[in-house]
Order: structure tokens, then sequence, then C-alpha cells
């Protein structure tokens, strides 16, 4: 049976109720029966199995078989330095483990702080007594009380009904207040009907008394829910390119260490010799130092964010928000204050400012009185709570003005669409009343002008209509104020007629200040942003183009939407201005696949549970921290700690400069792969002593290399970040530029250092071709290598700040980072080399100043030609 269907009667009789509710007994049983009236939480891993999941993506993978490796090289080969480098990747693979891990838990901690908490109590009939019972223990069948205020805790049909209105937003995203009565027209939607108080929505005025008919994951609110867990997670695209850099890595390891181990025996060296030199060239080509230099830059930079308010739960969503093409985006509270304001008033014949409406008492009286806000002192602050329209109007007049006590009330209600209040003044009984224009309209007989009270005639109505129109078209919610004296005796029936007409006005949810400027930057940065929301057409193109989203925006209406083909959307999506107007949840999400389906990367922000499922299945799913319900900050993947949209933006920059500053430190990294290899060539092509040890290689990728490259990571974004449009979604992190530069380019440069550095060290010692150096000449002659690497990559990070601009352009950009790092690389390089335990850990002996006079010849050189290389490439 759908009980918005049928009569009350057959409800009654179909839950075996009635208007006295249930006795505790039946309650008792039917909780056994249906369960408690609660949300399924959305199905997340447990920590044990999130911690897991750290250590067993694809490139910890790789980590854990190159430690494997040099283990088993050390057992076949003991004494090469083997077993340190494989216990160094362990260390490596447990702290970036642990600190992802704690990343996301400390998200999810603060996420838990910022959770409001639903209603844990309600007043139901049990045995035919009001009582205060946990919302939790609700079961179809109950009758419950509610006022204004109270959340509606489950889904229920109205027995009674007292200028009753609900706050549907969370539900609908609908920010007006929608009026509900014990009579209704026949909907096939519940969400239409208007006796149905549905979970998740709040009474904001009047008094109810209702039937409960689903709970739990039975209600619209728990069908929501149930569609986000439906939704899986999809990856983020730098967890794509992570995995794809992964897979590449892995290759070009395992395949020069075959074509290594070939080598190995067409020039005769053992089987197990050859292997051990196979795992060595494998291992030097895994770049350990990737892994915590991508994760300690993806953490700074949602530390930058957390301070410009966005919470960032998931770390690859900062990258990911940064190569968003699409924003679709709610209106209420994101877009706009979330406060209705007095936009325009039509007073006296004509449309006045507010502030200069002095002499407007009667109209001033009418928005003073005519209300069923709730006074509330907290904290020696004064606030009303109750509609948010009222509450504006109430706002929006001078202060100083007499409040009369209230004589009596006529209620709001959807059929008169009018609410009325008599108030004992001086000059008597007075009837103060607002409503919907063209019904309070008809019941007046007269009207204010130029503080004259004259007949309304004909062409007056004509011109009043005329102006509601005028309002109506600009998105404003136009409601029109009356009153009269009351004479004594007049008959109950009778009091709302002869009204005087004071005037119109016309409220707006206004725009956030900094949502212009927003929308502005968007479009620099070709970003599409497309509004979704469940408010009125007219309201949503009214704020369209005064935010300067759209000029001559094409509103679509769920209910269009609802008819349209899966190609027809796919025709509609190619409007320029389009915004969404009365969706709800399942449309939203469409919209977000259609859009998917198209190649963009999407954005999107909610606060409602109908955001939920769209949050769940966007590319990245941005909540609001204040405004947002549990629902909609679960599904997300970042929390904007202020609802502001302008926070997006300020967050997609950050996201764009991680994408630049990955690929930086990417290009930094990978260069040093080569200087690592070459030793090793040359070691088995020509037979000369290894220039650079295991441990060696170790001390670079893992101690010299990883300050300046998150020195790199921790890269402001450039001044033309937000003017080029959002990277293509096919557009890889590693790309043959990147790669060409690294690996042909600044690489053998520095190869060709280090390599030089080693024989002119050991030719300074008298070293022959085909002879053995002294153990001392050898291990100077290794140092020599080592220094004139890390004396390169000192040049090189100044390099790869910018693959294109001169580094000597971009000295008003400082990064302190850069220079700890240099300084920090220097002072390692000195305790390698000059301290007895560097010397013993590393394998290292201390050099003399000719050679350190020959490796720095080398810096200058790889900056000219670097310089020369770039200034080519500005020139095409």
């Amino acid at each position: 049976m759908n009980p918005h269907r049928h009569n009350i009667e057959k409800l009654y009789a179909h839950l075996h109720s009635s208007a006295q509710g249930l006795s505790q007994a039946e309650a008792t049983q039917r909780l056994e029966k249906y369960g408690g009236n609660q949300i399924e939480q959305i199905a997340e891993r447990s920590l044990p199995v999130k911690l897991l999941k750290e250590f067993t993506h694809f490139f910890a993978l790789i980590l854990w078989i190159a430690a494997a490796l040099a283990f088993v090289a050390e057992w076949k080969d003991p004494g090469q330095g083997m077993a340190m480098l494989g216990c160094a990747v362990l260390v490596v693979i447990l702290i970036n483990g642990l600190f992802s891990f704690w990343q996301e838990y400390r998200a999810e901690k603060a996420l838990t702080a910022l959770r409001n908490l639903l209603p844990q109590h309600t007043t139901a009939l049990r045995d035919g007594h009001a009582r205060q019972i946990l919302v939790a223990e609700l079961v179809p069948g109950d009758v419950v009380l509610l006022a204004a205020g109270d959340d509606v805790p489950a889904d229920c049909r109205l027995i009674e009904a007292f200028g009753v209105r609900v706050n549907t937003a969370n539900l609908t995203g609908e920010s007006k207040p929608m009026a509900r009565a014990v009579t209704a027209e026949f909907e096939e939607l519940a969400a239409l009907r208007r006796d149905i108080l549905h979970a998740g929505t709040s009474l904001i005025s009047g008094e109810a008394k209702a039937m409960v008919y689903a709970t739990g994951m039975h209600t619209e609110f728990g069908n929501i829910a149930r569609l986000t867990q439906t939704v899986r997670d999809p990856l983020s695209p730098l967890q794509k390119e992570i995995a794809r850099l992964s897979r590449l890595i892995a290759l070009f390891a395992t395949l020069l260490g075959a074509v290594f181990l070939l080598i190995g025996q067409l020039i005769g060296l053992s089987f197990w010799e050859n292997l051990v030199f196979a795992i060595g060239i494998i291992v030097a080509n895994v770049p350990e130092g990737l892994l915590p230099t991508v994760t300690l830059s993806l953490a700074m930079a949602t530390q930058r964010m957390a301070k410009k308010n966005a919470l960032v739960r998931h770390l690859p969503a900062v990258e990911t928000l940064g190569a968003a093409s699409v924003i679709c985006c709610d209106k209420t509270g994101t877009l706009t204050q979330n406060r209705m304001s007095v936009r325009q008033v039509f007073y006296s014949g004509a449309m006045q400012p507010l502030a200069k409406l002095a002499e407007a008492e009667p109209l001033f009286a009418i928005m003073r009185h005519c209300h069923d806000l709730r006074r509330v002192e907290q904290g020696g602050q004064v606030s009303y709570l109750g509609d948010p329209m009222e509450a504006a109007l109430l706002d929006s007049i001078p202060s100083g003005g007499v409040s009369y006590p209230r004589l009596d009330e006529i209620p709001f209600d959807t059929e008169r669409k009018r609410m009325s209040v008599i108030c004992d003044t001086p000059q008597g009984a007075m009837l103060y009343c607002k409503g919907a224009p063209e019904i309070v309209l008809s019941l007046c007989g007269a009207m204010l002008l130029h503080g004259k009270c004259l007949p309304l005639e004909e062409t007056d109505r004509a011109n009043l209509l005329a102006a509601h129109e005028q309002m109506t078209e600009q998105g404003l919610r136009v409601i029109a104020l009356a009153y009269r004296r009351l004479p004594p005796n007049l008959p109950f029936e009778q009091r709302e007629s002869d009204l005087i007409f004071a005037g119109l006005i016309g409220l707006l949810d206004p725009p956030r200040d900094a949502v212009p400027e927003a929308i502005r930057r968007c479009r620099e940065a070709g970003i599409r942003v497309i509004m979704i929301t469940g408010d009125h057409p007219h309201t949503a193109s009214a704020l369209a183009r005064e935010i300067g989203l759209a000029q001559n925006p094409v509103a679509v209406t769920g209910d269009r939407l609802r008819q349209m083909s899966d190609a027809d959307l796919q025709l509609l999506l190619d409007e320029p201005e389009l915004i969404f107007a009365r969706t709800a949840a399942e449309q939203k999400m469409r919209i977000v696949q259609a859009l998917q389906r198209r190649g963009e990367i999407v954005a999107v922000t909610g606060d409602g549970v109908n955001d939920a499922p769209a949050l769940k299945c966007a590319d990245i799913g941005i909540a609001m921290g204040i405004s947002g319900t549990d629902v909609a900050k679960e599904s997300a993947d970042i929390i904007l700690l202020d609802d502001n949209f302008a926070t997006i933006i300020a967050a997609i920059e950050e996201g764009r400069a991680v994408f630049d500053n990955i690929r930086k430190f990417l290009t930094y990294i990978l260069t040093s792969n080569i200087p690592e290899l070459v030793p090793y060539l040359a070691f088995v092509l020509f037979r000369i002593p290894l220039p650079l040890t295991i441990i060696q290689i170790l001390a670079v990728d893992l101690g010299t290399d990883m300050l300046p490259a998150l020195a790199l990571g921790a890269e402001k974004p450039a001044p033309d970040t937000m003017q080029r449009p959002p990277r293509p979604r096919g557009e890889r992190l590693l790309n043959w530029s990147t790669l060409l530069r690294a690996y042909l380019f600044l690489g053998p440069l520095e190869a060709f250092a280090a390599m030089a550095a080693f024989f002119f060290v050991l030719h300074g010692s008298g070293w022959q071709y085909g002879s053995v150096p002294l153990h001392r000449d050898y291990l100077q002659a290794t140092t020599a290598c080592l220094s004139a690497i890390i004396a390169m990559q000192i040049v090189n990070v100044l390099l790869c700040r910018h693959p294109v601009m001169s580094s000597f352009s971009r000295g008003r950009h400082r990064n302190r980072l850069i220079g700890y790092g240099i300084v920090f690389e220097l002072l390692l390089l000195l305790l390698i080399v000059y301290t007895p335990w560097g010397n013993a850990l590393f394998g290292t002996a201390p050099l003399g100043a000719d050679a350190w006079l020959f490796i720095i010849a080398f810096a200058p050189g790889m900056l000219l030609l670097e310089e020369l290389r770039k200034a080519m490439v500005r020139r095409k």
C-alpha cells in the first residue's frame, strides 16, 4: 500500500492503528519486527582494512618486491649493502603507509566533530498519552506530536495541522518553506503531497499531529542513503596516473634487468653474480623516494587548503579538484548566503529602496507584528527562530518601533495563502495581514498612496499586479501586506475584508559577496559552472544573471529532464548557459554521469540528503561543513568549512598547482636515475671498478633528494594557473616531454659529470685501465661520483621549478623550502664525506679541494645548457 494515495482511514486500517497511537506493548513488538528508526551508516572499510590498503597498492607492491630482491641479493652476495637497501625500502613503505593512513584518519575525526546530531527524542502517543521517546524507537503506526522547531523523525501522514510550514531543503533542495495541511489533492509522488511530512525535514512554524508510516531505511531519506551506498568511489585521476606510472616503472626496471641479465651471460658472469647485478639494476631504477614525496606533497597541500577553509578527507582529492572541468553547483547556501533579505519594496505607487521609507509606519507595523517567529536570547544576543522570510521582514524595519500585544491570530494555510494577526493598539484592534499578492489584493478595497487612504480602482489593481509580475520575473519571492482597523462586534468571517493595501515586498536569498568574482575566475580558468537546484526556475535564472553565470540562462526543470532520453540530455549539455531547477536526487546523479561520459572531470557541491548520490559518483564531491547533512559529508571528498563557493576556486588553484608540482619533482627524481644507472652500465660493459655502490644510490634517493623534492612539491601556484583551461582527462603525469627531458637531457648531463669526477679522482691516484685500484683511492673515486650527482641535483632543483620559464625569472616567487633543501643536501653531503660514521656507513672517503673544483665546474655548464633549451622552447 502507498500511504500517500489513500485517505487517512484506510491508512489507520492498514497500519492497525488510530489517531490515539499504539500501546507500549504493540510498539515493542513492532520494533522487533521492523527494526530501529535509524539510517544505516554508509558502509565503510574498517580501520585495519584502511591501514592495509596503504601497504598494498600497486606502487607499494613494487617496493615490497624491490625489498625482497635486495634481501635475496644480500643472501647470495653478502657485504654489498643490499640488506641495508632492503631495510631502507621497508622503512619507506612503513612510514608512507602510516602517514597516509594518519592523514585520512585525522580528516575523518575532524568530520566527526562537524556532524550535526540528529534529534534523539520525539513526542509520541503511547497508551493514549504523550510521551518523550527515543527517535530510534519509533515504529509504523506511531502517532507523533510536532511543533515549530522540531525535526521530523520519520515519514508521516498528517492527522491534524495548524499553520504548518516545513523546511524541505535538505531533502529536495527547495529553499522556500513549504506549507502542509491535512487535506491535499492527489499526487503520484509522495514528495509533492501536502499532507506528508518526510524524515530529514523540519517544522519552521505551526503544530502537527501525524501518523508514522515509514521508518529508517524505508523512508525517502533512507532511500536516498541507500542510493548513495550503491555508488562506488571512482579512482581519482591522480590515483590512475600513479598506477600507470607504477606499471611503467615496473616494466622498465624489469626489462632493463632482463637485458643486463642477458648481457652478463654473454660476457661470462656467473649465474648468481649476474642475478645479483640484475637485481641491483632493477632496484636502482625504482624511485623509492617517489611515493613518500607524492604523499607529503599532497599532505602539505591539504594543510594549505585547510587554512582556506577546505577540509580534505582523501589525499588524492587535492589534485582531482585541480583537474575539474565542470562544477555542478548547488544554489542555496553555496552561491547564496542562505538567508532571505528584502530586495525591493513597492510602496505608495512606486518601487522604492527600503532605506528611504522613513514614513511608512503602516507597512513597518505589519512587518513587525504579522509573524510566528520565536524570540531567543543566548549569550546576550537576540535572534528569531522560524520562517527565514519572516525573519528577513523583521530585520529590515527600523528599530524603535512599538510592538503591541496580540489578541488573536488567523494562521496561514495552503488554501487561504495568507496569515493575519489582530493586535491591541491605541487606535483600537488592528488586523495585519500578509500573503500571496493575488489573494490579498482580492480582499482589499483601498490602498495607501502618499500617506492617504484612497479607494482601490481596477486600474490600481492592474498596476499592482503588473508590479508583482515584474518583481517575480526578477526571481523575487513577493508577498503583499495589508491592514485594517476592526470595529467592535464585527463578525468573524468579515475580519479579513475591506483591507487597506499597504505594499509589496520582494525578497531574495542574496548571493555571497565573493561569488561573482569566483564565477569570473572560473570562466578565465576554462571551468564550466552548472547550477543544479531544487528551487524555482525563475529564482535560479535571476541568481544566474546577477552573479554573471549566465545572461540568457536555459532553465530545465526536473519534470522536463525526466522525459528526456540520454541522447537528448547529451545534446542539451551543449547549451553554454544551462541551469537545472526543481531536480530530484537521481536526476542530479544522472546529470553528473552524463557529463562524465563526455570526458569531463566533474566536481559536485551539495549539502542536503538529496545531494549525496551525486556527491558520491562525482570525480570530486564537495559538501558544506556548516549546513551540510551527515549523509552529504560522508559522501564527499572535500568539506567546505565556510560553505562558500569562492573557497572552491581557491582550492582548485591549489589542486592545479599540485599536479604541476608533482610533475616538477617527478622530473627531479627521475633525472637522478640516469647517473645512478650509467655507472652500472660502465661496470658491466667496460669492466671498470663499480663507480657507485647500492648504498650510495640509497643516500641520493632517500637522503639528499627528499627535501628538495618536497620543496618542489610546495611551490606556490604560478600567476597564470587560473588563466589556462583544465588539463585534458587523458593528459599524463609522466608525458613524453617530461620523460625525454629527464632521461635524455638532464640525466645524461648529470651522468657525464658523475663519471668524469670518478675517473678524475681515479686517474689522479695513478690508476690504469685493467688494474685494481687501492682501497682508499677507490673509496675517494666513488665519493667523487656521488658528490657530483648531488652537486648536479642542487642545480637541477632550480631548473625543475618550471619546464619552460627561465630559472632567473622566478625570483619574485621565492620558495624558502628550496633554500632549506639545498642547505640540507650540502650538510648531508659533508656528513657523508667528512665524518667517520658517514665514511663507514656509505663507503666514502674525504675529498681534496682539486676534486671539488673539478665537480663544481660542471654545475654552470648544466645550468647554461638547460637555459638554452628553455629559450628555444619559448621561441616556438
